[in-house]
């Protein structure tokens, strides 16, 4: 049930006025002519829009507002559609003026009168409208501002009813070239398949309810999300993964003549980003679904050793780290979402918590088995060790159940950034670094030195798409697979 949340002091309307107006014309007349009859009358006149106005004011209209999206999560660019159906709590029988309100970028807010020409069986008005935002975000939709008006059309109450619901924008996954890098397939061309088994820590996503499936596997967070039971999905480190890394500091996409940040603005949710952000983020999204319709579970870090969608106020599970599954594709696009650019101060504090001298990530005691060692820098270890694409990263790729394949897209690295990612490339089979920046020209250095640690690294320009900068990404993985070739 939806209350008013917000209630604006009642107000008479012109014919109120009006009323009111005549009967003070009749008071005045029936002091001049001693004409009783015109006194009631005046009085009567005057009180009637005043009743109106407190009768509003003291009932309070109470009306149910339910909102429903379909689909229920939007594709940028897609257009969606929203149904409003409002319901009296109450017997009301004067009429009222509804607007919906919706973020400024959606331009003008819809208008309805209640109640509609046609109502269900449960006295419900029922609207419909269309959106699209051509912007991923999570934006606000609703309240429903009203003005009721009385029977008698003398007086008008403003009342906000219902709450806002939430509509998630996700972006757009690319349709990808079939190439198939160096280390994405096993020897004989195929993708293993998942496993069912005992679960690790990390071996856990979401999926829809199955009859059979025990309570208390139900993800009730993810569920409240869908709108749908969601359980926890486990599978065994059998399952084919990849990693893919995507830097999210601001300061790696402030570089070049058109890289101002598209700030949010009060009535605008799309999340803090910039023209080379928003890239990084559809080749997440692409790369992302490209691996898992090819049934690798598809683990998601940014440059901390976080989980990639941690930030994100509209990932399901912010927590999660490994996607896989039916809905894995839809639950990382919701993450996506209203994922932002990560200001400077923020990840300088999550930086200095992330890895501290001698510490190992939650649940590790020992390095997994098989992993390289790397020496203890001792209390002196510069900060930058422990900073973006630092130890921690390092450990977490050397996590013996995420030896796949391994993506990482940021945005222009600086030669210390550079030579922290380098030795990443021998956690994994295939290291591919992406780098967008509007002027690829001055990343020569940083490539070379990726390159030379044996990453497939190119610079790109946002204005290159996302599918033509992956098959690339694999001819120069090509080329650096012959016989001889030196980086």
């Amino acid at each position: 049930m939806s209350k008013p949340a917000h209630q604006l002091p009642s107000v008479l309307t012109g014919r109120g006025w009006g009323l009111a107006g005549t009967g003070v014309a009749a008071l005045l007349g029936a002091q001049i002519l001693g004409r009783r009859d015109l006194l009631l009358l005046g009085v009567f006149l005057i009180l009637l829009p005043l009743a109106a106005a407190l009768a509003l004011r003291l009932l309070k209209p109470q009306f149910q507002v339910e909102r429903t999206f379909a689909p229920a999560t939007a594709e940028s660019g897609t257009p969606v559609s929203i149904s409003l159906a409002v319901r009296p709590v109450k017997p009301f029988g004067g009429t009222a003026r509804m607007r919906e309100e919706l973020p400024g970028r959606f331009g003008a807010s819809p208008e309805f009168r209640f109640p509609a020409a046609r109502t269900d069986r449960s006295s419900a008005s029922r609207y419909e409208y269309r959106l699209r935002s051509t912007r991923r975000g999570l934006y606000r939709i609703g309240p429903v501002s009203a003005g009721f008006l009385d029977p008698f059309g003398l007086a008008v109450a403003q009342h906000t009813i219902g709450s806002p619901d939430e509509l998630i924008v996700k972006p757009v996954p690319a349709e990808l070239p079939a190439v198939v890098l160096d280390g994405l397939r096993g020897s004989d061309g195929s993708v293993a398949t998942r496993v069912q088994g005992v679960p690790s820590q990390d071996d856990v996503t979401t999926r829809e309810y199955r009859p059979g499936d025990p309570m208390r596997r139900v993800h009730w967070s993810a569920t409240a999300r869908h709108g749908e039971l969601m359980v926890r999905q486990e599978e065994t480190v059998a399952t084919p993964r990849a990693t893919l890394v995507l830097d999210q500091r601001e300061s790696s996409y402030d570089q070049g003549f058109l890289s101002p940040f598209w700030a949010d603005t009060a009535d605008d949710a799309a999340p803090p980003s910039s023209e080379t952000f928003e890239w990084a983020v559809s080749a997440v999204m692409s790369v992302g679904a490209d691996l898992l319709e090819r049934g690798f579970a598809v683990r998601i870090l940014d440059a901390l050793a976080r989980p990639g969608l941690q930030r994100s106020p509209s990932a399901a599970v912010p927590d999660a780290e490994v996607f896989s599954g039916a809905a894995a594709v839809g639950d990382l696009g919701e993450g996506l979402a209203a994922l932002g650019l990560e200001q400077a101060a923020a990840a300088s504090t999550a930086a200095a918590v992330t890895l501290r001298p001698g510490s190992r990530r939650p649940g590790r005691t020992s390095p997994p088995e098989g992993a390289h060692q790397f020496p203890d820098r001792g209390p002196g270890a510069a900060p930058a060790d422990r900073g973006p694409f630092g130890d921690a990263l390092l450990e977490a790729l050397l996590d013996g159940r995420h030896r796949g394949p391994l993506v990482v897209i940021t945005g222009a690295l600086s030669n210390e950034d550079a030579r922290r990612l380098a030795p990443a490339a021998d956690t994994a089979p295939t290291a591919v670094a992406l780098l967008v920046t509007e002027r690829p020209a001055a990343a020569e250095a940083q490539l070379a030195l990726l390159r030379s640690a044996g990453w497939t690294a190119l610079a790109l320009d946002p204005a290159q798409s996302v599918a033509a900068a992956w098959s690339g990404a694999a001819a120069h993985a090509a080329v650096l697979s012959q016989p001889g070739h030196r980086p």
